[in-house]
């Protein structure tokens, strides 16, 4: 293994255990030394792959990128070729599987940074737009394939993600056990399907 491949192995294992200790105490309270201490190694070797505490908040904002693209890109998606695969994508970015690759407390405290500090704003931005971008890469797929008909991919594509956040971000209030909970749920999907135009 190469210089370079031992710093990104690096640079992965610092992120993960940001993140981890975030996860524990809260982003707000994490701090180079805690993630130091963690790792049991010194806080000169988290600084020399990342000189400051905004460098990790940016490489913690890579993380989320890629584990939340886990859900868009996994393999039981596929080819979006029938109908029932592009209506199981739907409903799975209205799922609570997102937790499944990223907390989130970490990611709303993330989320209020872009208010705050300009070069994470356009990070988070370019996190969000590579979501969109895999989105209409799906729907230009199912479009490709006969499943839907709509002009516009690239405004529907806005819509739902702009659905997805809403219908997350409030939900995240409520139990994802109870009825009142998997009642609004299916109401948000069934709305962001209805923008579908489903070719017959």
């Amino acid at each position: 293994m190469g210089r370079k491949s031992v710093s990104v192995a690096r640079r992965k294992e610092i992120i993960k255990a940001f993140y981890k200790v975030a996860k524990e105490i809260g982003l707000e309270n994490t701090s180079i030394a805690k993630v130091a201490e963690d790792l049991s190694i010194s806080n000169g070797l988290i600084m020399h792959y990342f000189k400051t505490k905004d460098e990790l908040l940016i490489g913690l904002n890579e993380f989320i990128l890629e584990q939340h693209l886990n859900i868009v890109q996994n393999d039981e998606n596929g080819i979006i070729d029938t109908k029932q695969k592009l209506h199981n994508l739907i409903t799975s970015l209205f799922s609570r599987n997102w937790n499944k690759y990223f907390d989130d407390g970490v990611f709303y405290s993330c989320y209020a940074l872009i208010y705050r500090k300009k070069d994470f704003n356009d990070s988070f931005k370019s996190y969000l737009q590579a979501l969109h971008t895999v989105l209409a890469t799906k729907l230009i797929e199912a479009k490709e394939n006969g499943i839907i008909c709509n002009e516009d991919i690239h405004e529907i594509t806005e819509i739902i993600f702009a659905l997805i956040d809403g219908a997350y971000y409030y939900l995240g209030t409520f139990n994802e056990n109870t009825e009142d909970y998997k009642k609004k749920e299916l109401v948000y999907i069934k709305y962001a399907l209805n923008i579908l135009d489903f070719m017959d």
